[in-house]
C-alpha cells in the first residue's frame, strides 16, 4: 500500500486464523486485521461474512479491502459461514435462518472481545450484502450500522433465480457455481487431521441448489424468508446501500431508500458487480475512504458530515456507442435530498405504431411473435465488467421485436430512476411473458441498451400467484425497467423495444406465443430529472486507496472469460456458450493452489420452445502439500409443456482417484413458467 485513508494510520497485524465458537459447539473460521494496540485502545469492529473461502477464494480481495480500514482504527473480521471454507458444520442452501442466527452469535462474540468497543458494523457485496440486511432485520444489539453492496431486498423478483417472475438462466448457472464450491475441503493446516472427515461430510450434504430453487417458481414462503422488503420496519440500524448501473442489483438501492425508515444513504455508480474501489466500468472511487467516513459517524460518534450530504448520490452516465466492453462510463455525480426525489418528473410518451409521441393515437393492433433466439445481444445479467459482458448493438434483437422510436430530441434529457412501460395486450396462449428494453438511438442508427425489464404475464396480479391468461382477452400490465441514471443527448432518439421471447436470459414459454399489442393504449413513463435540479453538496470522491492484495503465481494459464453465439443454419439452432476459466494459481504465502473452470451452454431450435436446453459443467481444483482435490459437477435442464426435467452429477477426486460420486434426476411441474 502506498497511501492511507487517514493522516495517522495505526499499525496493524493480521491474524490468519482463529475460531469463533457458536452456542451449539460449532466453530466458525475467522481472519482478523487488528490495530496492534487494540487491547489497550479498543476499536469498533467490521464483519464480512461469506461462504467464499477466506483462505483462498476471497483472499486477494480481503487483503485489498480490510487492511486500510483496520489502519483507520477498526478491527476487520472476515468469517466463513458454517460449512464453508474452514468453518465446521455443513451448508444446505443460501441465506438460511441458521446462517442469520449464526451471524448474530458472531456479532455478540466480536462485541465481547477485549479489543472491541462493543460497536459492530457489517459490510459485504452480493452474498455479504444480502446477509447484512437479513442480520440487521434480526437486530443484534451490538450491530449499529451496515454497508450493503450489490444486494437485493427481494430474493424472488430481482435476484439470479427469477426476474420479473420469469425463470432465468442464471438459476442453473449460479447453482452450478455453488454446487462445485460447496464440495471443496477445508485447509488441513488450519483444521487439523479431521479435514478429510469434514470434507466427506460436505460432500454428503452437497446437493444441486438449482433443483430446490426450481421447486419454488412463485414468491412463496421460501423466497419471503430473507427478503427484507417483507417488513422494512425490522431494520433499525443505519444502512448505506450501494450498487452500480451495470450490476444486476442496481434497483435495490432506491427501493431501500424509499422503503426503510432508519437512517440511510444510497450510492449508485457506473460499476458492475464489484466493490467501487475496484469498479468497472470506471471511474472507480475511494470507496474505502467513504466507508471510514460512514463507520466513523455510526461506530465512533465522529461528525464526518456524511449524514449532512444528500441521501442519494447517483452517477448520470453519458450516452455511449454500443459496446461489449466499457473501460469507463463518463458522466457526473448528482445528489438527491430524498428518494423518491422532488427533482424527478414523469414524462409520458404514447406508444403509437413505430413511434413514441406526446399524444396517443387511435387504438391499433400490432402483432408480435418474436424469434425464439431474440435476446442474444443482451449483457450478462450479473457480471464484473469484463470484456464481452455488456450488450451489443440492439438492432439485432430489434429485428424480431416491436420498436417504438421518438423524434430526435431537441434538448438533452437526463433520467434517474425506474422507467415503466404500460402495455395493453392480448395473448394467444395462457402462459406468456414480455421483455421490454429502453434504448438510446444515435443519429447513425446505432442502438445502445440503456436497461431492460421482463414480466411473467401469469404474475401480473402478484409474484406470489399464478393467473393464466385468457387467450384473446386484453390485459393491461406495467413492466418496470431496472433503475438507471442516463443522459440522452440532443439529436438522439429514445426507443422502446418489446419482445415475446428473451433467450437465453428468460426460459421460453411452454409454447410459441403471439401477442397483440394495442398501440395507442400503451405508453412509456420516463423518470426525467429536472434540468434545473440542484446537484447537492457533497465531498468529492478521491482516487481509490487499496490494501496490498495477495501475491499469486500462475501455475497454469486459463482462458479467462469467453462468450459466443453459435448459429447452426441447417438445424435452425442457436446456442450461447460461455467459458470462465481462471487457470491454476498459487497463493505465495499459503502454498495453496486453486482454480475453477465453468462452461454454460444454452440452446434452442427456432419455432419450438420445447427444444430449449441449458447445461453447466464445472471443474473446481484445490491443491496443497501433496493433496490434490478436484470436483467435477454437471447440471442439465430441459422442459416440455407441462414439466421441467433436471439432472445433475457430482464427482470428487483425491490425487486422481474418485472418492465420491452422486447423481440426481427429477421432474418438477411447471408453475406459470
Amino acid at each position: 500500500m502506498t497511501d492511507s485513508l487517514v493522516a495517522n494510520p495505526r499499525a496493524i497485524h493480521e491474524i490468519e486464523h482463529c475460531w469463533i465458537p457458536l452456542p451449539d459447539g460449532t466453530r466458525l473460521a475467522a481472519k482478523i486485521w487488528l490495530p496492534i494496540d487494540a487491547e489497550e485502545e479498543p476499536v469498533p469492529a467490521i464483519l464480512e461474512y461469506l461462504p467464499y473461502r477466506k483462505r483462498d477464494g476471497t483472499r486477494g480481495r480481503d487483503r485489498t479491502n480490510h487492511p486500510p480500514v483496520a489502519e483507520a482504527g477498526y478491527a476487520c473480521i472476515r468469517v466463513d459461514i458454517r460449512g464453508t471454507g474452514d468453518s465446521e458444520g455443513v451448508y444446505h442452501d443460501e441465506y438460511t435462518v441458521q446462517e442469520q442466527l449464526d451471524g448474530c452469535d458472531v456479532i455478540a462474540w466480536i462485541a465481547e472481545q477485549p479489543w472491541c468497543t462493543g460497536a459492530v458494523g457489517i459490510i459485504g457485496i452480493s452474498w455479504g450484502g444480502f446477509n447484512g440486511l437479513q442480520i440487521a432485520a434480526r437486530r443484534p444489539p451490538a450491530l449499529k450500522a451496515i454497508i450493503t453492496i450489490g444486494s437485493t431486498d427481494d430474493r424472488y423478483a430481482t435476484d439470479v433465480h427469477y426476474y420479473g417472475g420469469c425463470l432465468i438462466k442464471d438459476n442453473i448457472g449460479w447453482g452450478g457455481v455453488m454446487f462445485g464450491i460447496n464440495a471443496l475441503p477445508p485447509d488441513p493446516e488450519l483444521v487439523g487431521e479431521d479435514w478429510r472427515d469434514m470434507w466427506m461430510a460436505r460432500l454428503e450434504a452437497d446437493t444441486p441448489w438449482t433443483l430446490e430453487w426450481l421447486r419454488h417458481q412463485r414468491r412463496d414462503a421460501y423466497w419471503q424468508q430473507g427478503s427484507v422488503n417483507q417488513d422494512f420496519s425490522k431494520i433499525a440500524c443505519a444502512v448505506y446501500a450501494v450498487s452500480g448501473w451495470a450490476d444486476n442489483y442496481n434497483e435495490a438501492v432506491p427501493r431501500l431508500l424509499a422503503g426503510l425508515s432508519c437512517p440511510r444513504k444510497g450510492l449508485s455508480g457506473p460499476w458492475a458487480h464489484q466493490y467501487p474501489n475496484k469498479g468497472h466500468p470506471g471511474p472507480a472511487i475511494d470507496f474505502l475512504g467513504e466507508t471510514v467516513r460512514w463507520w466513523d459517524h455510526w461506530l465512533k460518534g465522529i461528525d464526518t458530515g456524511i449524514m449532512d450530504e444528500p441521501m442519494y448520490r447517483a452517477w448520470i452516465q453519458d450516452s455511449a456507442p454500443p459496446a461489449t466492453v466499457y473501460p469507463e462510463r463518463p458522466g457526473r455525480w448528482v445528489g438527491e435530498p430524498s428518494w423518491p426525489s422532488p427533482n424527478i418528473e414523469t414524462r409520458v410518451f404514447a406508444m403509437n405504431p413505430g413511434r413514441l409521441d406526446e399524444k396517443p393515437g387511435d387504438e391499433t393492433p400490432l402483432v408480435l411473435c418474436s424469434l425464439q433466439a431474440t435476446g442474444t445481444h443482451q449483457a450478462m445479467l450479473c457480471h464484473h465488467g469484463e470484456p464481452g459482458t455488456f450488450s451489443s448493438d440492439q438492432r439485432g434483437d430489434d429485428a424480431a421485436s416491436l420498436v417504438f422510436v421518438s423524434e430526435p430530441l431537441a434538448e438533452p434529457a437526463e433520467i434517474l430512476g425506474a422507467p415503466i412501460v404500460e402495455l395493453t395486450l392480448a395473448s394467444d396462449r395462457p402462459n406468456a411473458f414480455v421483455a421490454v428494453r429502453l434504448n438510446d438511438v444515435a443519429p447513425s442508427g446505432a442502438s445502445t441498451r440503456v436497461h431492460h425489464g421482463v414480466l411473467n404475464l401469469n404474475r401480473r396480479r402478484g409474484m406470489d400467484r399464478s393467473d393464466p391468461l385468457v387467450p384473446g382477452e386484453p390485459v393491461t400490465v406495467r413492466v418496470e425497467i431496472d433503475d438507471i441514471g442516463h443522459a440522452f443527448p440532443a439529436g438522439h432518439r429514445i426507443a422502446v423495444s418489446v419482445s415475446s421471447t428473451y433467450f437465453p436470459l428468460v426460459w421460453p414459454s411452454p409454447k410459441a406465443v403471439t401477442l397483440t399489442l394495442l398501440a395507442g393504449r400503451c405508453h412509456l413513463e420516463l423518470p426525467v430529472r429536472r434540468p434545473d435540479a440542484p446537484d447537492g453538496t457533497f465531498a468529492p470522491f478521491g482516487a481509490p486507496v487499496n490494501g496490498p492484495g495477495s501475491a499469486m503465481t500462475p501455475v497454469a494459464k486459463g482462458q479467462g472469460l469467453r462468450r459466443e453465439v453459435l448459429r447452426d443454419i441447417a438445424s435452425s439452432t442457436t446456442m450461447t456458450h460461455q467459458v470462465q476459466d481462471s487457470g491454476l494459481n498459487r497463493h505465495d504465502d499459503t502454498g495453496e493452489i486453486e482454480g475453477e473452470r465453468g462452461e454454460n451452454w444454452h440452446s434452442i431450435v427456432e419455432g419450438d420452445p420445447a427444444t430449449a436446453r441449458s447445461r453447466t459443467e464445472r471443474v473446481d481444483t484445490w491443491q496443497k502439500d501433496g493433496i490434490a482435490i478436484e470436483i467435477r459437477t454437471r447440471q442439465e435442464l430441459w422442459a416440455d409443456a407441462a414439466d421441467f426435467h433436471f439432472s445433475a452429477e457430482l464427482e470428487a477426486f483425491e490425487n486422481g482417484a474418485s472418492v465420491f460420486s452422486r447423481s440426481w434426476s427429477e421432474t418438477v411441474p411447471r408453475d406459470g413458467n
